[in-house]
């Protein structure tokens, strides 16, 4: 049961997180209010680095960043890292 709670909550950030990424380049295509790029980062941080990563290079946005190229992918490492750990330690 946990493991689809967490599967899910898991689901939700990084949809959360590439739906961010999306809008925030169909806005900047269109001349709109951008999400500000804390916002982005906020996203990725929490669990949502896959989102992040896939939202990056999918829709060919904040790709010129260094600190988006660094640190999405360092997320998402972290991340996968974390629930490693935690299933390992806990779930197992």
């Amino acid at each position: 049961m946990t493991l689809i709670i967490v599967g899910a909550l898991l689901l939700v950030t990084n949809l959360i997180s590439f739906s961010l990424m999306a809008y925030d380049k169909r806005c900047a295509r269109k001349g709109k209010w951008r999400v500000s790029e804390k916002a982005l980062f906020i996203a990725a941080a929490c669990f949502g680095g896959l989102g992040g990563v896939l939202g990056m290079f999918l829709c060919h946005h904040k790709t010129k960043h260094w600190y988006f190229r660094v640190f999405f992918p360092l997320f998402l490492v972290i991340q996968a890292g974390l629930l490693f750990a935690g299933y390992w330690f806990f779930l197992r």
